[in-house]
């Protein structure tokens, strides 16, 4: 897949705020919503082939930075994998 390929599925599919959490505010969407299974699974595949790792408190994930969003997954194997979430980046208006 290519990155375009990548921007532009993450661009087109849904996502829903996470109410549960508005104290982290991201957005969330299901495999089950995907055109296809293998969709969904290679744009994860993607993401931890090409994301950086971060922490995240004491846990480390992978995250995807494209479109104005950092994506990541909670890091089960791919074919258990059922959630791709993803928040809005905030730019430090001090490194502009």
């Amino acid at each position: 897949m290519t990155e375009a390929e990548v921007k532009m599925m993450l661009w087109k599919t849904k996502f829903t705020f996470a109410k549960t959490m508005p104290n982290i505010p991201h957005e969330w969407s299901h495999k089950k919503d995907w055109y296809s299974d293998k969709s969904f699974e290679n744009i994860v595949r993607y993401i931890r082939e090409n994301g950086v790792k971060e922490k995240f408190y004491k846990k480390e994930f992978t995250y995807l930075y494209l479109n104005g969003y950092k994506y990541w997954t909670m890091g089960n194997p791919i074919k258990t994998t059922i959630i791709i979430n993803r928040a809005k980046v905030i730019e430090d208006k001090n490194n502009l």
